[in-house]
């Protein structure tokens, strides 16, 4: 029998083939799967991150969400700042207990998760972790394969290079999915809970981790009891693991699981429109709004307008004074409801104010040294060329205090200021502070705009009345806190004057069972009873309301004083905050009684009517034209151009006018008036007053 026998060189030579062929096998087999790899191409980091635009309040709250363009609801999250440390803990103890030291792929959970497979013969833990569940979710597949698998671990791998642990934690809570459209623990908690994720109670904490298992199956709105059953397997795998102790485990499992789903909030849904509108590219936009003061001020819009009738609606904006920013914004009574044309923000709406504008025709009275609050001033009837201001009750006071006069709101003696400041420097005065006033076509500003004459909106009556506890400058007001644009201050009026205003609108007396002199406030009341308006602040804020038909019909008995003031008083009151008090008078405020005031300040009298210590009526005189001058005439512009003024001082209204003893009418409250000359020669200009005294000039026309 022979022998054969390999020498140990011969064993070495196959040793090395063997050893070469195998490395040759894993560089391929490396270089094939780096290739694969290579070849599914870059991480799609920008799609996981979209998100449903959110709008939130001051103090970061939510106000409304808008769904993504596929209809998912996706909101950003940050695990650290947004969710209960409960479900943290909970999901990873669930989920990937070696989170935070693994780089995106768990050996010993995948060597567990195959031998239990290989033991029991059915899944009982996925070795899956938290970064391979995020890639998947971030290129969602059907088929459950090795190939499948082996992508996500790659993807994984990938994930945690690009990123950080509280990224990939913060990109899988907002992508995990929930059932429906619903994707994020945030859109989940607000979804079937109506809270956000801050604080969720053991119960609440181990159903959000159960969910994303099976989203369908376990749908709160369709299968409650499916998705109670992975809520008690979570609990149950906590306590085997120790982390719960089983009464709280039973507690938690006594809890019901919610069998509805509820709306998305819409909070301020006028303001996260516009501002969805301005900043169209940011996910998140922040607003000046406080969300709980948002909360308590629709529902008293929508309560007070349902009690009003069909089709009326109700508007309110806070403001706050020393900022400008825009503490709540009802646009309207009820977004959702088309017969009071919800959707329409009342807030920006052009409509006639009333006799709101009437403080600041006081105001620049006050400032011009003509008038004080403490001046006596008549109420009674009064003609200004062929315009004839009446009270809203059709009665006079007599002789009041511009005090009372602007608490009763009496309309004679607000004309009369206005024709002395007069009405385009109010006009001028109320742009230049920040308001945008609509006048009719070609008109320019007069008389009838200090009782409701010219268009503006209720946010730029509540700018203007905020620059009066601030003293006389009104600040634009500001909603979105990420836009960036120029608020510097602008002139209203004096410091004086607005707090003389102020302290004037502080003794307003206020609606039945209203504090007194704790809030300063005007009602208005627009022609034909289509606007009501009240606005009112204190030392903090300024409160502006309307009330009315947003298609301008008319509303028999719709008066300011009525409507919209109780509703002002109760949303200070519904606000939480303690009145605050006006500022204290500035240096230069004359406070005394009329008596005390110097002579020209106790009485205001029209342009052209001289003070006499007495008290006796000035001597009615012609001032112009000039007895026995000579006028040049321009009769080539037609009866514009040919108009020849007349001005007189003195004598007791009502004033008529004859020219070569013809009466032409009377002349206006200003004693002023513009005639037609005769001519050419000369013409004899007389005028008589109610007294019989007269003047007469004679002049020559040319």
């Amino acid at each position: 029998m022979t022998a054969f026998r390999v020498d140990d060189g011969a064993k070495g030579r196959h040793f090395v083939r063997a050893a070469a062929i195998a490395a040759a096998i894993v560089v391929v087999t490396a270089a094939a799967f780096i290739t694969w790899a290579v070849c599914l191409g870059p991480l799609p980091l920008d799609k996981a991150r979209e998100v449903s635009t959110t709008v939130v309040d001051r103090n970061g709250k939510l106000l409304r969400a808008y769904a993504m363009a596929d209809g998912r609801w996706r909101l950003p999250v940050d695990a650290r700042k947004d969710v209960d440390p409960t479900y943290l803990n909970l999901l990873l103890a669930y989920e990937d207990q070696r989170f935070s030291s693994h780089a995106g792929v768990d050996p010993l959970a995948l060597a567990r998760a195959a031998f239990q497979l290989a033991t029991r013969g059915h899944i009982v833990s996925g070795g899956s972790t938290i970064t391979m569940q995020l890639a998947r979710l971030m290129e969602p597949r059907r088929e459950r394969s090795l190939y499948a698998k082996l992508r996500q671990i790659v993807r994984a791998l990938e994930i945690e290079r690009e990123l950080g642990k509280d990224q990939i934690l913060n990109l899988y809570l907002a992508l995990a999915p929930y059932g429906g459209n619903l994707e994020g623990i945030r859109a989940a908690s607000i979804a079937y809970f109506g809270k956000e994720p801050k604080r969720l109670s053991l119960a609440e904490a181990a159903l959000l981790v159960a969910l994303p298992q099976s989203p369908e199956t376990r749908r709160l709105d369709r299968h409650p009891d499916g998705a109670r059953e992975g809520r008690d397997r979570v609990l149950d795998r906590m306590v085997e693991e120790h982390r719960i102790t089983a009464d709280e485990a039973a507690q938690a499992k006594a809890a019901p699981v919610p069998r509805m789903r509820r709306p998305m909030p819409i909070l301020a849904p006028h303001s996260s429109d516009q501002a969805i509108a301005v900043m169209k590219d940011a996910p998140v936009i922040k607003l000046t709004l406080d969300a709980n003061l948002q909360k308590v001020l629709e529902p008293l819009a929508h309560d007070r307008a349902s009690a009003l009738g069909p089709n009326i609606s109700v508007a309110v904006i806070v403001v706050d004074n020393e900022t400008g920013d825009v503490l709540a914004h009802v646009g309207s009574a009820d977004y959702f409801d088309e017969t009071r044309a919800g959707q329409v923000d009342m807030t920006r709406a052009i409509r006639s104010p009333g006799s709101t504008l009437k403080p600041f025709i006081y105001g620049l009275a006050f400032e011009d040294g003509f008038v004080h609050p403490e001046s006596l001033i008549d109420d009674r009837p009064i003609r200004f060329g062929s315009y004839a201001p009446e009270n809203f009750d059709l009665t006079y006071q007599g002789t009041v205090p511009v005090r009372r006069a602007l608490q009763l709101s009496l309309n004679v003696p607000a004309i009369e200021l206005l024709d002395r400041v007069g009405s385009s420097r109010l006009a001028s005065r109320l742009r230049q502070a920040g308001a945008n006033l609509v006048l009719p076509k070609d008109e320019a500003p007069g008389l009838a705009m200090g009782l409701g004459g010219v268009g503006v909106t209720l946010q730029d009556l509540a700018m203007l009345y905020s620059g009066l506890p601030r003293l006389g400058t009104t600040r634009p007001l500001r909603e979105i806190m990420d836009k960036d644009e120029p608020r510097e201050p602008l002139r209203l009026m004096d410091k004086v004057a607005a707090w003389d205003v102020g302290d004037v609108l502080l003794g307003t007396p206020p609606p039945e069972n209203a504090p007194r002199n704790r809030i300063a406030f005007k009602t208005g009341t627009s022609y034909g009873y289509r606007d009501a308006w009240s606005v009112g602040f204190d030392g903090r804020m300024t409160i502006g309301v309307w009330v009315g038909r947003p298609d301008g019909a008319s509303v028999p008995g719709l008066i300011g004083r009525n409507t919209a003031a109780p509703i002002l008083f109760d949303a200070f009151a519904r606000s939480g905050k303690v009145l605050q008090a006006l500022p204290k008078p500035p240096k230069g405020a004359l406070v005394a009684s009329n008596t005390k005031l110097p002579l020209p300040l106790r009485r205001f009298r029209p342009l052209g009517e001289l003070v006499r210590s007495g008290g006796e009526q000035a001597v009615l005189h012609i001032q112009f034209p000039l007895n026995g001058s000579r006028i040049d005439v321009d009769r080539s512009g037609g009866a514009e151009t040919a108009a020849m003024p007349v001005r007189v001082s003195g004598g007791v209204l009502p004033l008529t006018m004859l020219v070569n003893g013809l009466s032409i009418g009377e002349i206006d409250g200003r004693r002023q008036r513009l005639i037609n000359p005769p001519g050419p020669g000369f013409a004899r200009l007389t005028v008589i007053d109610a007294t019989g005294a007269a003047d007469t000039v004679v002049v020559r026309i040319q």
